[in-house]
């Protein structure tokens, strides 16, 4: 069905400034924009209110929240998609990468979690393919190196599943984003009630199976990429000389980089450091690692993932912009640079030909509070 739709006296945030105009969109396209505050008859007066591209989230645990919404719980899954879908469409996301974990560990009960990426994979597309979903859906496989089935489940996708990212994860303790065993402890006892001498153990059998099989993984990992199609993305770089391995296997994103040396060898490398939106609006990582506020001090900051909050992507780029004292700047780390980075070239600016993924808010006590969300010209929010 045609839609077509002015909005007008709007504060365009385009790719690097915003400018008092208009957008005019035909169906699923941007098909103009001019600048001015009139407001032709029929069109929609903005008021000044910011309209910008839909946001991009590259890495989010926010469906996994909904399939287990508690310990023991499996929910529905197409609803738990559903779902999930449409909280991501009402703060604003019109392009979602949901990360699913490839890599499991079957052998020992005691430490057990199971296969399920290929089957979430499978009902994703099917909802995306039957128009069940509001938003654009991609998959971002994490790769956990520390596993014992991750070739097999690699095994399982191939080019047709239009993988767009695929990341290599090592959490094994004692380095990366647990450089600190103690936090390490911490973090399993409270999330999973492992402590004394069950953690010690967890610990010691992740560390056998890091030695066993890890830079098989990590080998496998890189070539399943290549295979897909797939943007590589590393994970939790701690180190200049991690950084260079990451460069050696091809890798154009760096998740949450944990230090200064790491994120400025990530720029050396012409390799995009992402950062957590929950980072930047708490002032501070959970984990004890850098601050984003502070490599976005040094320029070090490219990207802003929502993580495991996703109302944090449109506050943290607002934040940013504010704290750059430019808007365009802040937006674009959620709109044209991870469009960029991830081959995306019909989405993320405002500019004619482009998909018509928009959103529309207007600050609040300096706080982003949407009025409306458009995902291929259709209003989802």
């Amino acid at each position: 069905m045609t839609q077509d739709f002015i909005l007008a006296n709007a504060t365009l945030v385009l790719e690097t400034e915003t400018v008092r105009g208009s957008i005019s969109i035909n169906n699923d396209r941007i098909v103009a924009l001019d600048t001015g505050t009139a407001v032709p008859v029929g069109a929609e007066d903005c008021e000044g209110d910011f309209v910008a591209p839909g946001l991009i989230e590259l890495h989010t645990d926010n469906l996994e929240r909904h399939i287990h919404p508690r310990p023991k719980v499996d929910w529905p899954h197409q609803a738990a998609i559903v779902a999930h879908d449409a909280e991501l469409a009402s703060v604003g996301i019109t392009t979602v990468f949901d990360a699913i974990r490839v890599g499991s560990i079957v052998s020992d009960a005691g430490k057990k979690y199971g296969k399920y990426a290929r089957q979430i994979a499978n009902e994703i597309l099917s909802m995306r393919d039957h128009g069940g979903l509001k938003i654009s859906h991609h998959l971002h496989l994490r790769a956990e190196v520390c596993s014992e089935t991750l070739i097999e489940e690699l095994a399982e996708f191939g080019p047709e599943d239009r993988v767009g990212i695929v990341s290599l994860m090592d959490h094994t303790p004692g380095q990366r984003q647990f450089s600190d065993i103690e936090k390490y402890r911490i973090y399993m006892n409270g999330k999973y009630g492992l402590a004394g001498q069950a953690f010690e153990e967890y610990v010691e059998f992740l560390y056998g199976l890091r030695a066993k099989v890890g830079e098989v993984h990590e080998r496998a990992t890189v070539d399943a990429a290549r295979r897909y199609g797939a943007v590589l993305a590393s994970h939790d770089d701690t180190t200049a000389t991690q950084v260079a391995v990451s460069a050696g296997y091809g890798i154009h994103l760096a998740e949450f980089p944990t230090t200064v040396e790491a994120a400025r060898a990530c720029h050396q490398n012409d390799i995009a450091n992402i950062m957590g939106g929950p980072n930047l609006v708490r002032g501070g990582s959970h984990s004890g690692n850098v601050a984003a506020i502070d490599l976005a001090d040094l320029d070090l900051l490219d990207i802003i993932s929502s993580d495991y909050v996703p109302a944090s992507l449109l506050l943290g780029a607002v934040q940013l912009g504010q704290h750059w004292g430019d808007m365009a700047k802040g937006l674009a780390t959620v709109t044209s640079t991870p469009a960029k980075m991830t081959n995306l070239h019909d989405r993320g600016r405002l500019a004619p030909d482009l998909q018509a993924d928009l959103i529309r808010f207007r600050l609040t006590e300096g706080v982003p509070a949407l009025r409306a969300v458009w995902s291929k010209g259709q209003r989802v929010a």
